[in-house]
């Protein structure tokens, strides 16, 4: 799906961004150009950069709890 339409930014650039260590909006405006035209997309790609960094560290926490012991 297309987030920021001025300058065809979908989520899941938003999301592989995310991946590479974009944290804030202040890191997609400067790397993607997201919210720096009309600014009608900001909410949005804040919610989808949000909900991809706390799907990837439940996920990471989850996987660390499956974890056998050293030695084990």
């Amino acid at each position: 799906m297309i987030v920021c339409v001025c300058n065809n930014i979908s989520d899941r650039e938003i999301r592989q961004a995310a991946d590479l260590g974009l944290t804030s909006m202040g890191d997609l405006r400067r790397d993607l150009g997201v919210g720096t035209c009309c600014g009608k997309c900001v909410s949005c790609a804040r919610q989808v950069l949000h909900d991809h960094i706390e799907s990837t560290t439940v996920a990471a926490t989850e996987l660390s709890f499956r974890r056998e012991p050293a030695g084990a």
